[in-house]
């Protein structure tokens, strides 16, 4: 499912542009602008399916670096602080990746 699908393109390009410039990315702001943490948990988990490339359950750290170019191809990537900080915030048992429900309590808390 294509995340335009699921979020408004003008979000998308409003939360992009707020976030442009590297290591200004945060992550709950950015859930709020995109209109995710309004989202039911069944959708949210639908955003991760969309972002989670590989199909493997779990968004891993080199996929988190490219996560904004999952809402809109011309995102930037994370900075390795970015990165690091948007994985530590929602890594909640330790394991080194995202898996879905880890997202999901992330977006709405």
């Amino acid at each position: 499912m294509a995340m335009k699908d699921l979020l408004k393109a003008e979000d998308i390009k409003k939360a992009l542009d707020a976030f442009a410039v590297a290591d200004s990315f945060d992550h709950r702001k950015f859930f709020e602008m995109v209109g995710m943490k309004a989202m039911s948990a069944e959708n949210v988990k639908r955003v991760f399916q969309a972002l989670d490339v590989d199909a493997s359950g779990f968004i891993e750290e080199e996929e988190l670096k490219f996560v904004l170019k999952g809402f809109a191809t011309d995102g930037r990537d994370l900075t390795d602080k970015e990165t690091r900080e948007f994985l530590q915030a929602a890594d909640k048992d330790g394991d080194g990746k995202i898996g879905i429900d880890e997202f999901e309590a992330l977006v709405h808390e």
